[in-house]
């Protein structure tokens, strides 16, 4: 079964994404254009994204002193896909967009994230891009968002600070008035910015005519002043190049400068840097300190950045999941063709009988079985969320409320249940092939390189476990855990047969445990203890949710070919193996364990 078949199984038998286009957002549409996209993006990506997977984690990028030096085979595969119309799927047609369903454009994009994820960088564009269509101003629009759905510019987020990390309140970039007409400089209120970003992905290159940075940074007040916390963090757009009202580039550099090159263990072919803002090395204007326009309101910066960052998480957990994929079926065609050992009983004693078959064995069946149950599991989930997507932006009143409030107790698991599982998938991908799957002769050890920046990047695992517990499931008195709690009780009433039913019961009571535990994780009064064990809620939770996506999944292929007893095999083994893992983690959330809260550091 190839990844087409399962993305169109997901798409139009399980979720039935054609209903979309009884929209009127998507009227244009039919299956045959969904299909048509489909087609284009897995073209492209078997044709300028696989074949160069391995040279672009090889020949690595470099900074010559004067610009940052990437393999050919990314230009021409960033220009194909520009020249797809991805950039720019989902916005209107009026400016150039198909209108297409996030879920559609989730799918289609899935198909580079197999070929090649580290190639395949576009997201942060289109997630900058689409921030300022939110939040920019009509001018902020035209210039900057436009050009970057287009291809002719490029898109960063610029967070992180070599000494805070992910601790956004620590930031210490400054952003000062740039002269006393600051605030009516037609692209916005213009400022000068000066400090440092880390982990800036494609921060500098020479891939397209400008770089468009989103920067946080905090104005000071007449003092010099700061606001503490996150709530004096506003939003920045600095350019590599500035640019006149009409979006060309003036001929002038702004002064931000690539410190270095990060050399990463994955995703080699992604420019990764350290950018220092406003050091004086390209003084624009005459003067030293990076010129940005304010993106919104001062102090709004991390509101209008979490536009981006939860649309990002959704698509690291979708590129996650399909590393995992790539492994599994690099895994499984190696198991079918390489032979080794003999049966297990009287006729394996027979050494002059032929080997037979990896796949033959028992234990290679179960880490496929894994390895499909974690990969198809998780790209079931992504497209689920991404249709919730959809329904957030052209449901009905009712059907936008429910969306909302379920994104936000899945987006944390759609994000880090893929980065923590397809990493395992991958893991068994190598020992699948023994010890070439420890060389580089084969594909599953760059898979498995790539994929362990999943769990760190856009909010790293223990964070996404805390954002669960210590906020999204308490929200509005629990809402997003009752409606998905709903959910889960219609798949489980549409349970027939008896293996069904079976699953459907273990999957009520997993679920019961997981309301159970979230509420005694939060007996007393000291927040540091309930949120202790947050990792282990979150893998709970996001194993139980995986659950009813397998079962929801299994009652959708109740047909007799291959396929359909493939996903329900996969599902009888996520049940058998995976779910009862559960147990063990809501042991230490319930009882609210101390043991590594108490660990005293000099005890290490």
């Amino acid at each position: 079964m190839t990844l087409r078949t399962t993305v169109d199984f997901f798409l139009y038998d399980w979720l039935g994404v054609a209903g979309l286009t009884q929209r009127p957002r998507f009227s244009d549409h039919s299956r045959e254009t969904f299909d048509a996209v489909l087609d284009t993006c897995e073209r492209i990506a078997r044709e300028k994204y696989a074949p160069f997977n391995r040279t672009v984690d090889v020949q690595e990028p470099v900074f010559d002193g004067e610009k940052v030096i990437l393999p050919a085979c990314t230009q021409e595969a960033l220009n194909a896909y520009a020249a797809s119309g991805m950039l720019s799927a989902a916005q209107d047609h009026d400016i150039g967009g198909m209108q297409l369903p996030y879920t559609v454009e989730a799918a289609a994009n899935a198909f580079f994230a197999c070929a090649s994820v580290s190639i395949g960088a576009s997201m942060l564009t289109v997630g900058n891009a689409n921030l300022l269509m939110a939040h920019g101003s009509d001018l902020q629009k035209q210039v900057f968002a436009l050009n970057e759905f287009s291809g002719r510019f490029s898109g960063t987020m610029c967070l992180s600070e070599p000494q805070a990390g992910s601790s956004l309140s620590d930031i210490a970039t400054r952003a000062t008035p740039d002269g006393v007409d600051h605030a009516d400089d037609p692209l916005g209120p213009r400022y000068r910015l000066r400090g440092n970003k880390m982990w800036i992905s494609t921060g500098d290159h020479e891939l397209t005519e400008n770089i468009v940075h989103l920067v946080l940074a905090k104005i000071p007040d007449g003092n010099g002043k700061t606001l503490p916390g996150t709530k004096g963090i506003s939003l920045f757009i600095v350019p590599k190049h500035l640019v006149n009202t009409e979006g060309e580039l003036t001929g002038e550099r702004n002064d931000v400068a690539l410190a270095g090159l990060n050399h990463k263990l994955g995703w080699r072919g992604t420019v990764n840097t350290l950018l220092n803002f406003g050091e004086g090395r390209y003084p624009a204007r005459g003067s030293a300190g990076a010129i940005g326009y304010l993106v919104g309101k001062p102090g709004e910066g991390l509101k209008c950045m979490f536009h981006m960052m939860n649309e990002a998480r959704i698509g690291v957990g979708l590129a996650a999941t399909m590393l995992g994929l790539a492994g599994y079926y690099a895994s499984l065609d190696y198991a079918r063709t390489r032979t080794q050992g003999r049966p297990v009983g009287p006729a394996g004693k027979d050494a002059s009988q032929q080997p037979v078959k990896l796949i033959e064995h028992a234990d290679i069946k179960r880490m496929l079985l894994a390895q499909k149950a974690y990969g198809e599991g998780a790209l079931a989930l992504g497209l689920y969320c991404a249709q919730l997507v959809d329904e957030l932006h052209t449901g009905d009143e009712e059907q936008k409320h429910e969306a909302q409030w379920l994104l936000e107790v899945l987006t944390p698991i759609v994000k880090s249940w893929p980065s923590e599982w397809c990493l395992e998938a991958n893991s068994l991908a190598i020992q699948i092939h023994g010890g070439y799957g420890y060389t580089r002769d084969f594909p599953v050890e760059q898979y498995w390189r790539d994929n362990r920046l999943n769990m760190i990047h856009e909010g790293t695992h223990g964070i996404q476990a805390m954002d669960l517990l210590g906020r999204k499931v308490l929200l509005d008195k629990g809402l997003g855990l009752q409606l998905l709690g709903q959910r889960i009780q219609v798949t489980c009433q549409h349970a027939t047969t008896d293996i069904q039913k079976q699953q459907a019961t273990a999957l009520q009571n997993a679920w019961a445990h997981v309301v159970q535990a979230t509420g005694d994780a939060w007996q007393g009064d000291n927040p540091a203890l309930s949120l202790a064990n947050a990792v282990p809620y979150m893998q709970a939770f996001g194993h139980t949710v995986m659950a009813w996506i397998w079962l929801d999944v299994s009652l959708s292929s109740q047909a007799d070919d291959a396929a359909s007893r493939g996903r329900r095999q996969a599902c009888q083994y996520f049940f058998n193996y995976e779910l009862p893992k559960t147990e063990a983690w809501l042991n230490v959330v319930r009882s609210q364990d101390a043991t590594c809260a108490d660990m005293p550091e000099d005890a290490f």
